[in-house]
């Protein structure tokens, strides 16, 4: 009874907090949210952003990407972290994403998690971001870090944090789940909050949950 009764206040809660969350991300194709979701692991989506302003400027379209030299785009996102490692993976993604599917971002978590570079995660946003499609909820540091403290699972390891999370959150709300934990740790609880102004927290012990 304790955890349904938990997991019903923490999506009630982050729905009023968070009522249309969305990414922070910018792009314009779907190629282009790919690119920016990859660039963003260990960095913040700021940081990304003031990349991306210019390197979509410069390699405009897919056929871009395809046809980049590892070395300059190295350049052109280093201010990145990892920058030599998400250059090699983009741009082979970009060639597997050409040979295989016509330049098309494809539609299941298999198929995506065989791009270099994308893992559950990515895949996980990706799908659900561009396609409504859940098969998955994203685990990063803000939802694992969250799901822990509000009790809604006692990993630490991304893969069993996600195994908790799908049995007890509807499919529906997996893709907003991910953008409104990561919207709350941003706004109201970060990895230092000592949980004394959080209203999720403030919620939780008032029913005796926290």
């Amino acid at each position: 009874m304790n955890s349904k009764k938990r997991v019903k206040i923490v999506l009630t809660e982050l729905k009023k907090l968070f009522p249309d969350p969305d990414t922070e991300l910018n792009y314009n194709t779907h190629w282009q949210f790919l690119v920016a979701v990859v660039l963003s692991a260990q960095t913040t989506d700021l940081q990304v952003n003031k990349v991306t302003k210019n390197l979509f400027k410069k390699y405009k379209t897919f056929k871009h990407y395809v046809d980049a030299d590892i070395k300059l785009f190295e350049q052109d996102i280093k201010s990145i972290g990892l920058y030599r490692g998400k250059a090699k993976n983009i741009l082979a993604a970009a060639q597997l994403l050409k040979s295989k599917y016509n330049g098309h971002i494809p539609k299941t978590l298999k198929e995506l998690t065989e791009l270099p570079g994308v893992g559950r995660k990515t895949a996980n946003v990706v799908l659900g971001h561009l396609y409504g499609i859940h098969e998955g909820i994203a685990v990063d540091t803000h939802v694992a870090r969250l799901s822990k403290l509000f009790g809604l699972t006692k990993h630490t390891d991304p893969k069993k944090i996600e195994q908790d999370l799908v049995k007890i959150i509807p499919q529906k709300e997996w893709s907003d789940v991910n953008h409104r934990m990561v919207w709350y740790g941003r706004v109201y609880c970060n990895a230092r909050c000592r949980h004394e102004k959080c209203p999720i927290v403030a919620k939780l012990r008032e029913e005796k949950l926290y």
